[in-house]
């Protein structure tokens, strides 16, 4: 044994570094635009928030849609070819973004620079062209990006099952996904800056470079385990340790009745899913597309200075260490109170719900004492709950179906919750745009304008999660796995 630990290498730690940096590189490509549109980009182009709103709609069913099909390119393409083309894609639609300003020059009429978009006349025909067509190059760059994103996941767990056995896979996917939180404390942090100093097209470039650099050292550093010549005897004994256990699972697997994707909708489970992610995904989409343009319009702090530097900092740390005991709770009620798997994440799931109520109280407390501290905190708290919402959630799916069928049900919801994601992006622009140009004529609950507007959606996201625990619980009321 002890020879054996003396010659096993390591090298499945430094892949799963890998997949943590892919990770982290992912969430800050997604980041840019939200941390440059306000400050940047819409003075450019000439955007209102309705435009603005089309882009993040439009990205967020582009990004569900290519997560139905993610999975099973990265399967067919095999783990190393299909990350390095999700990664290049995503790059590339990265990098993109930087040439909307060039090409809507050259496209629109009687622009000869780039420097003359943001010269022409507020209001104009030609401000209007220019709007236009740069929202319909943002959305090609966009779709080009959801496309490529998609794939890390998939590619990741992918890469996970290949270099892990079973008692380790949970820690290694804790780490890569750590990524996630990583790149959203930094990209406040770095994006502003980038743009500020150089350029907003300079943080696309330099952020999205950051995924072809990633390329080269996957394309040198992964191999499967068996074929690598970092891995010794040893380690691939212990990486493969599982394999005639999880032979007989898949065999037990194959044996079991699949449900056709058509007929999975004739279930009230599956129903229950749809609608607990359609609700509240979208909160959490908003929450990220939104806050920095939040803070600046209510508060004068955009996302280049210290403080709004800070307030989007504040924001995501508190999600990411709060979140982190989302997953206990459950557990806390399974093996202490004998309760079963699945009541025991919808009684967490309600009291997850209660925590966005948080959210009703940021705007009145921030406008109430002229500190944006209070709505990033409280935004923070129902960020948290969203993500502990969202991974006790998924675990309903494999309480319910048979594992045949996790992937179909799991792609189900990912649609539901792209879908919602899409209305309430959509609804936000249009709401903050009309709210903004009727000014006090538009009143609700004491605020008049743009912040009525923001406190109507702060209302939704508070109530969205009560709402969803509402439906499910309805549709299902007791635990009841579906039989085929």
């Amino acid at each position: 044994m002890s020879t054996q630990k003396k010659l096993m290498t390591n090298w499945r730690w430094w892949i799963c570094t890998l997949l943590f940096v892919a990770t982290t590189v992912n969430y800050l490509d997604r980041q840019v635009l939200s941390l440059t549109y306000k400050e940047f980009i819409a003075p450019e182009f000439h955007w209102t928030d309705a435009d603005y709103g089309t882009i993040t709609s439009l990205f967020s069913i582009f990004y569900a849609i290519a997560c139905l099909f993610a999975g099973k390119f990265v399967d067919w393409m095999g783990t190393k070819k299909g990350y390095l083309i999700a990664i290049g894609v995503w790059s590339a639609g990265a990098v993109m973004h930087a040439a909307c300003g060039w090409a809507t020059a050259a496209i629109v009429p009687g622009i000869d620079s780039v420097a003359a978009l943001r010269a022409v006349e507020a209001g104009s025909n030609v401000a209007l062209a220019i709007s236009t067509t740069s929202v319909y190059l943002f959305l090609l760059c966009r779709g080009i990006l959801a496309l490529g994103e998609a794939g890390n996941f998939p590619a990741a767990i992918k890469t996970t099952a290949e270099y892990f056995p079973k008692k380790d896979r949970a820690f290694a996917t804790s780490i890569f996904n750590a990524g996630a939180s990583v790149g959203a404390l930094a990209a406040p942090l770095t994006i502003p800056p980038l743009a500020k100093a150089f350029g907003w097209e300079w943080a696309f470039i330099i952020i999205g470079g950051l995924g072809f650099i990633w390329m080269f050292f996957w394309q040198f550093m992964y191999d499967k385990p068996e074929n690598s010549k970092h891995v010794s005897e040893a380690e691939l004994e212990y990486i493969h340790q599982d394999d005639a256990e999880e032979a007989a699972a898949k065999a037990e697997i194959a044996k079991e009745k699949s449900i056709p994707f058509i007929q999975c909708f004739k279930y009230k489970q599956t129903w229950s899913f749809f609608f607990g992610k359609f609700f509240t995904d979208g909160v959490w989409w908003f929450f990220l597309f939104w806050a920095p343009a939040y803070f600046q319009d209510q508060f004068s702090a955009p996302a280049s200075s210290g403080l709004g530097q800070g307030l989007i900092f504040t924001l995501y740390a508190i999600v990411t260490v709060i979140s982190l005991f989302g997953g206990y709770l459950p557990r806390l009620f399974v093996d202490k109170r004998g309760m079963n798997p699945y009541n025991g994440r919808m009684l967490s799931m309600l009291i997850f719900a209660f925590f966005p109520l948080v959210a009703l109280a940021a705007q009145p407390l921030g406008i109430a004492t002229g500190s944006p501290w209070w709505p990033a905190i409280l935004i923070g708290i129902a960020g948290a709950a969203h993500q502990s919402w969202s991974a006790n959630i998924f675990s309903t799916v494999g309480d319910m179906f048979p594992k045949s069928t996790i992937a179909s049900i799991t792609g189900i919801g990912a649609m539901a919750g792209g879908l919602g994601s899409m209305i309430i992006q959509k609804v936000a622009g249009n709401l903050f745009t009309y709210a903004e140009n009727a000014g006090s004529a538009f009143r609700f609950m004491g605020f008049e304008g743009k912040p009525a507007g923001y406190f109507i959606i702060f209302c939704y996201c508070g109530l969205a999660y009560l709402i969803a625990w509402i439906i499910m619980k309805s549709l299902v009321p007791k635990y009841k796995p579906v039989e085929v």
